[in-house]
């Protein structure tokens, strides 16, 4: 498990990068507005737990895991660019995103409150690991979504999502195992556990639905026209563009069984088998063969 130096060109992407689906766009388009903050938050995490980490095996998937998704944070962010590039500036947004994770999540507990540093760093980790959970499970969906192939989506952010999507999946036991590690033992830590999965679902629920609504009303193409609308969401998942409810709630009843754990998250083999052929992880593969060469 090791990053892979990707780049993508996205001079030719357009704005409504699936063609006609203004919603179905700009719902997936969240994870730009939401990742490059999240995922810096996530490494800065595990380097202040890297200390209580005793297992040599864990270790090292936990500094791929860093590397990971340290690029995924770069790449992301270049998508911002290029958003405000076509005349749809975010940093309206992304700077409450910022808010949440340096300041309200930081190394230290807000307001002043009482919380030994050792639990903090629990419960941050233990949110990861709910998160870890629904990324995953996008992963694994975006890498069967053949219906954005059939729409015309466009081929270079249909790569980046799903060259993400596979190390998603490549990475899915990383952040559990992390957590199952560094968060104590029996009860409490199922406890703590379940805690962060309970604040994680609907605070995600609410920045995306929030996300979605701010790129549909600032995207230049839609002046005058309708927001973002839950029929129209729908509409888009009945035709494979986005994942269904069903598949994301799913996730959850699964993550609360003590038995549970997220090597049993999605497939593996078709992660591999797509990063084989992504023609970003191929040309950064070229890349880096090319320079032991020389």
């Amino acid at each position: 498990m090791a990053p892979r130096r990707v780049s993508f060109d996205w001079e030719n992407t357009p704005l409504h990068w699936i063609p006609g689906e203004p919603t179905a766009t700009h719902v997936i388009n969240v994870l730009h507005l939401l990742l490059p903050a999240g995922e810096r938050w996530f490494v800065k995490v595990f380097k202040e737990a890297l200390p209580l980490v005793d297992d040599p095996g864990l270790l090292k998937d936990v500094k791929g895991f860093m590397g990971q998704e340290a690029t995924h944070s770069v790449q992301h962010s270049h998508v911002l660019d290029h958003l405000a590039a076509q005349r749809l500036d975010t940093v309206a947004y992304t700077r409450h995103v910022d808010f949440l994770f340096e300041k309200l999540l930081g190394e230290v507990p807000p307001l002043g409150l009482p919380v030994p540093a050792r639990e903090w760093l629990r419960f941050r980790l233990s949110l990861i690991a709910a998160i870890e959970q629904f990324t995953a499970v996008l992963g694994d969906w975006v890498l069967g979504a053949d219906a954005l192939d059939a729409a015309g989506s466009d081929a270079v952010m249909l790569d980046l999502l799903r060259w993400h999507g596979a190390e998603e999946v490549e990475h899915r036991a990383v952040a559990f195992d992390m957590y199952q590690h560094c968060g104590g033992e029996g009860l409490p830590r199922y406890a703590r556990r379940i805690e962060g999965m309970a604040v994680v679902s609907p605070v995600l629920l609410w920045l995306w639905v929030w996300g979605a609504s701010y790129l549909m009303r600032h995207d230049p193409g839609l002046t005058g026209k309708p927001g973002y609308s839950l029929r129209r969401h729908n509409r888009a998942v009945a035709r494979g563009l986005l994942p269904t409810w069903g598949e994301l709630g799913s996730a959850i009843p699964r993550y609360f069984r003590r038995s549970y754990h997220p090597s049993q998250e999605g497939s593996l083999r078709r992660a591999v088998e797509y990063l084989a052929t992504s023609p970003a992880a191929r040309a950064a593969a070229g890349a880096v063969g090319r320079a032991a060469l020389t």
